[in-house]
């Protein structure tokens, strides 16, 4: 018997049974998203107010979570044949092509097994590495090197920026289930405008990484616990150019990394404290989404979401207001997190850097602390056929 609507147990049992199977569909062309609309409207589906492209219905007897991405749908749920029913009326409206049990979607391929599911984009690197002929190319260790020391005044100009610019788009579609390049993208994205060998150089080191990872992905597994956790983390003044810091953040649902950022701030930080604090706050806005997008699917969390920080003046920072005084450079709306905190949405611990595992979204690191958190981020290689 499933348990009552709200509870903790009750929602995991939700969870799990949505993700034992996720069909997918081809819809109409764009043009009759409108209809899509008012034809799931008609059949009682809510829209997300967090996401317009989900689509949601719950009764008493089912749930049902359709994702709409231009012509390609998704559809998951706890009653497969309320899905049937469903993909049956709508083909009455659309011309429906049932692609079954997923597993591809936007260029990720997807893997099921009886604990979860693994999603990778091996092929979609493969044709990447083959358009800059590099599909033999020797293997590395980790994305960069542990000191890049990029800047954009250091090398000289390249014969064609308009490949860098294009390998650069083609890794940034990639990192949305590869977390560990993240960091490595977005630090050779700065320097599209005006390319120079060293950041040809720091980018060739990147597929070479994507050459011997290819078949990495990102795996996702039943979960004891629906609670948000997550690291957030600074690199203060780093960048050579404008030393501006480097901020990251990783959010977990359960034992599943299921968001992460790796960004140059807008202003430069007076100190690691403020730039932590900075970082905390970017931690705190997605994190306030991802719980109101749950309770909006009727998933409410009901456990305050930890974020753990290795900088001590941040976390006294967000609940004692003595602190405040020492930064009132800060913009007021970073105070939120204070707020948060009192409010019992957020709680904010400490850890020790060397378990820090936003830092790897925020530098460059060694072998060993690479692998590390990598494999924190559940980035591992696509199981073979069968697994379970």
């Amino acid at each position: 018997m499933e348990q009552p609507h709200g509870t903790e147990q009750g929602n995991q049992n939700l969870v799990c049974k949505l993700s034992k199977a996720i069909y997918g569909f081809k819809q109409a062309p764009r043009a009759w998203y409108s209809k899509l609309k008012q034809v799931l409207q008609q059949l009682g589906f809510q829209f997300s107010e967090a996401d317009n492209s989900l689509f949601f219905r719950r009764t008493n007897t089912s749930y049902i979570i359709i994702l709409v991405y231009v012509d390609d749908i998704l559809i998951t749920g706890n009653n497969d044949k309320e899905i049937s029913n469903l993909v049956h009326l709508l083909d009455v409206s659309f011309s429906l092509k049932d692609l079954g049990l997923v597993h591809h979607f936007l260029g990720i391929e997807v893997t099921h097994s009886k604990s979860g599911m693994h999603l990778y984009q091996q092929q979609y690197a493969k044709d990447l590495l083959k358009r800059v002929h590099m599909s033999s190319a020797k293997g590395s260790i980790t994305p960069m090197v542990s000191s890049p020391n990029l800047s954009k005044v250091v090398g000289d100009s390249i014969a064609d920026g308009t490949l860098y610019r294009s390998v650069i788009g083609g890794l940034q579609y990639i990192t949305i289930i590869r977390p560990d390049i993240v960091y490595s993208v977005n630090k050779l994205s700065q320097f599209m405008q005006n390319p120079l060998d060293s950041h040809w150089k720091a980018l060739k080191r990147v597929l070479r990484y994507l050459a011997a990872t290819s078949n990495f992905g990102l795996n996702f597994t039943k979960s004891s616990t629906l609670q948000i956790t997550g690291y957030s983390d600074s690199d203060w003044a780093t960048d050579l150019d404008d030393r501006k810091s480097i901020t990251g953040f990783c959010v977990y649902l359960g034992d599943n990394l299921v968001s992460w950022c790796s960004k140059k701030p807008a202003t430069v930080s007076r100190s690691s404290t403020e730039a932590e604090y900075r970082s905390l706050s970017h931690y705190a806005t997605e994190v306030i989404w991802i719980r109101n997008l749950l309770t909006e699917l009727h998933v409410p969390i009901v456990r305050t979401t930890v974020i753990w920080t290795d900088n001590i003046g941040a976390k006294a920072l967000a609940s004692n207001p003595f602190f405040h005084s020492r930064i009132k450079h800060v913009e007021l709306d970073v105070h939120f997190i204070r707020e948060k905190v009192n409010d019992g949405i957020l709680t904010i611990q400490h850890v020790p850097s060397i378990d820090q595992t936003a830092d790897a979204l925020t530098k460059p690191l060694s072998k060993q602390s690479f692998t590390r958190f990598r494999s924190r981020f559940n980035v591992v290689p696509t199981p073979s056929p069968g697994f379970d």
